[in-house]
């Protein structure tokens, strides 16, 4: 007698919403059916039954939220019955977050003494820093899966503080209910920003060289068919290689140390209709410009389509907001944590500029911001990161070999 509750899908996510069911009541299921495609705080997945049975009750329909751990649907044995009385007993008992089939137990290790979980587990547990040991599995047979390592790794919730009181509407005004994704963006920046000493750097970048070279792969790609390099491509690209020479910007903060990460996996905010989402670009320092295009665009294609699975938008190390395209010349970011840093790319604009032979010319100029963790990174650490930042975009040519 399963009861099928709202599964933890992200490391953020407090509830979930059933955007639509794939099985009927009365439908029989097999493990790995797909019984549900669940809205997140950060995309639209799909979730597998991990019991089959027949499927008894739904008790939230589509369109309908339910806390993380709430019971959402039943899964009955072929003859098996279930009372009433008995189902609400059942109900009433199991705690908050759990159910009768959902209790905290230790995964039983396989053969060999290894944990038994699923590679996507394993996957999600090695870039977290995650131990697999004494992780509580809700998978089939007590296997240990993904959504069991994102919530042993949930940051824990900050503690309450004072509310200011929202101003109540009037007639005319419109209220726009929030969606899973806006609250937990609410939290987490709130969060951020009252936990984290935030302090901010910026620094005039040259970009005259990007743009002259840019405008020259851009010929060759569109003769040969290839999709056209933006100036965030370079961007990220520089923000990865001046990672690797300055470890200490890659970092967080962890409490009773500092963790320097040994990857730089580059979150990339990307704007959509609820919000913000920050998919992540794996080991960037070893990747080409070209591999850098291409994942940036397919990661945010997803995004926006609300595709991305789990993985692809956790474990970033350093965060980039480019708001160029939208005119803004200089803004500051907040932190997004655990990270120690996150950078605010600002537009290219065209202004009058003294060159080495002390002539005032046109030349082409961008602003970078830098927002820094203080207990992580302090001034001159993020000036020295800057430094060589601004080298690199000034000097593009040099990161493609």
């Amino acid at each position: 007698m399963p009861i099928i509750t709202m599964p933890k899908l992200s490391d953020t996510m407090a509830e979930g919403t059933i955007a639509s069911w794939k099985k009927k009541k009365g439908d029989t299921i097999e493990m790995g059916d797909i019984l549900a495609e669940i809205e997140t705080d950060k995309a639209t997945m799909e979730m597998e039954a991990f019991d089959e049975g027949i499927l008894q009750e739904l008790y939230v329909a589509e369109g309908g939220k339910a806390p993380v751990g709430g019971k959402i649907a039943l899964i009955l044995a072929e003859g098996e019955k279930l009372e009433p009385a008995k189902a609400a007993s059942k109900a009433e008992k199991a705690a908050p977050g759990k159910t009768a089939e959902s209790k905290e137990k230790t995964a039983p290790a396989a053969k060999g003494g290894r944990i038994k979980s699923t590679p996507l587990a394993r996957k999600i547990a090695a870039e977290r820093g995650v131990s697999l040991e004494g992780v509580a599995g809700t998978g089939p047979g007590d296997r240990v899966v993904a959504k069991d390592v994102l919530a042993k790794g949930a940051p824990s919730p900050a503690a309450p503080s004072p509310q200011i009181e929202p101003k109540a509407a009037v007639a005319g005004d419109k209220t726009i209910p929030l969606s899973n994704m806006r609250r937990a963006i609410a939290e987490r920046l709130v969060a951020s920003k009252q936990q984290n000493p935030h302090f901010y750097l910026s620094v005039e970048v040259d970009a005259g060289s990007l743009m002259r070279l840019r405008k020259e792969l851009n010929a060759s790609h569109e003769a040969a068919g290839l999709p056209k390099l933006t100036v965030n491509d370079f961007i990220l690209l520089a923000v990865g290689r001046a990672a690797v020479q300055h470890p200490s910007i890659n970092a967080s903060w962890g409490g009773d140390s500092i963790i320097q990460y040994a990857g730089v996996n580059i979150s990339v905010a990307v704007a959509v209709d609820d919000g913000l989402i920050t998919p992540v670009i794996r080991n960037a320092d070893k990747l080409s410009l070209k591999e850098i295009s291409a994942a940036v665009k397919d990661l945010a294609k997803r995004a926006r389509e609300k595709k991305l699975k789990p993985e692809e938008y956790a474990g970033g190390t350093i965060t980039v907001s480019n708001l160029g395209s939208y005119g803004i010349e200089q803004f500051f970011a907040i932190v997004n944590p655990p990270q120690a840093a996150i950078l605010a790319i600002g537009a290219i604009v065209k202004k009058p500029v003294v060159n080495s032979k002390n002539e005032i010319v046109v030349g082409e100029r961008m602003i970078i911001s830098l927002s820094g963790d203080h207990r992580v990174v302090n001034g001159a650490l993020g000036a020295e990161y800057l430094s060589t930042l601004r080298k690199l975009i000034e000097n593009p040519a040099m990161m493609l070999f």
